[in-house]
């Protein structure tokens, strides 16, 4: 076998998502790309704002010498200060620029987290549904995910965490807006959440980290708010970046936040620089630094990613789609009318409408649907979807 046998286990049960992409490249080259209804992938769909395209111009045509050169590992200072302003006005709490770190994008926050918490064998416990590369992150860096089902409308089910907690729970990583749910905890959910993990962190004498994974935070409807977590619990990290809320996932730039008061805060911080190296992203990438430091406050506006989430829900509504209507993010993640979700969405295959089972984030019995698509991709596949409900109903 010419790679890792954990790396070949690991592809075959790897990101649906992906493999939904791909089965959707052969379909559009077989029936023409406007006869496939794509919802695989949560690319964005909307274009940056034109506030950064002026940003990033003015950037780049800066000819000060020596502007691409390796900067701190951390990040430029003007950068991570302009930052620790936003998140401390976001959060009610004084963060300074040393507890701000930029990194690659959300995923590369995640990553230096648990790189630089996780001794061997140590838990993090994961909410399912949840986003399957998770799963991934936590062994990359020797942890052990451990999945931990949510209540029926996908808020926190915290009698269930508590079970699940143990000596050896280094943390917990939570996503809200929540992909794929487009659940938001509530503001009484989290702090229910809170005094367990204080509770139980003061019952082992070990602190329990909460890790909040925020790319989708300014992407809610319905007047719905996304609670600060700094306030809740003091224990707490944020990892996040513009990928959705500016459509900049190609640029790959994101930052980790950490409580002011944070047990270990200098070693923590002195860990991610050391582990930003050791991981091989070495640091954020110097342009993107440069544009959102003129940019902290921007985000896209979510009324055309909601527009979208009532066109699709009304009309599967109608169809007899079971779901919870998503208060944020741009995914639904309805039941399947089966309990084989992997053989339900075969089915809306054969309709050309590609969407993930919800066994790709540990839960199968749904599947999910990524709306940042044309609104004319979600009208022109309501009567595949009426099709294959009919078929079950």
């Amino acid at each position: 076998m010419p790679i890792a046998k954990k790396i070949s286990e690991f592809m075959e049960k790897s990101s649906w998502i992906r493999r939904m992409f791909e089965e959707g490249r052969q379909l559009k080259s077989q029936y023409g790309e406007e006869n496939v209804f794509d919802f695989s992938l949560g690319n964005p769909f909307l274009e940056p704002p034109s506030e950064f395209t002026e940003a990033l111009i003015k950037v780049a045509q800066d000819t000060t010498p020596r502007r691409h050169v390796y900067m701190p590992n951390s990040g430029f200072p003007e950068t991570r200060q302009a930052i620790a302003q936003y998140v401390s006005l976001e959060q009610g709490i004084k963060v300074p620029l040393d507890n701000v770190m930029m990194t690659c994008g959300a995923a590369g926050a995640i990553n230096t987290i648990f790189k630089t918490l996780l001794n061997p064998g140590e838990e993090v416990i994961l909410l399912t549904p949840y986003f399957a590369e998770y799963y991934f992150y936590v062994d990359n860096s020797g942890g052990k995910p451990i999945l931990v089902p949510t209540a029926d409308d996908f808020s926190i089910n915290v009698e269930a965490v508590e079970q699940a907690l143990n000596p050896s729970t280094r943390a917990i990583l939570i996503n809200s807006p929540n992909n794929p749910t487009g659940k938001v905890y509530s503001e009484s959910n989290l702090k229910e959440l809170a005094e367990l993990l204080s509770r139980k962190s003061r019952e082992y004498g070990e602190t329990i980290y909460l890790i909040s994974d925020e790319p989708y935070k300014k992407i809610v409807y319905d007047g719905v708010t996304v609670p600060a977590i700094f306030p809740i619990y003091q224990n707490s990290l944020i990892a996040t970046s513009y990928s959705k809320t500016l459509s900049l996932a190609g640029e790959r730039i994101g930052y980790i936040a950490a409580h002011p008061e944070i047990e270990g805060i200098n070693e923590i911080m002195d860990g991610f620089i050391l582990c930003i190296r050791i991981l091989g992203f070495v640091n954020a990438p110097a342009l993107m630094q440069r544009v959102i430091t003129k940019i902290t406050d921007l985000a896209c506006e979510a009324d055309e990613y909601k527009r979208k989430r009532d066109l699709l829900c009304e009309g599967l509504a109608g169809f007899g789609y079971q779901f919870h209507k998503p208060e944020g993010a741009f995914y639904l993640f309805p039941r399947s009318f089966i309990e084989d979700d992997i053989a339900f969405i075969k089915e809306l295959q054969k309709q050309n409408i590609l969407t993930v089972p919800g066994s790709g984030f540990g839960t199968p019995g749904y599947f999910r649907i990524s709306y940042c698509v044309a609104d004319e991709t979600i009208t022109r596949a309501m009567d595949g979807f009426k099709k294959v409900a009919e078929k079950y109903l």
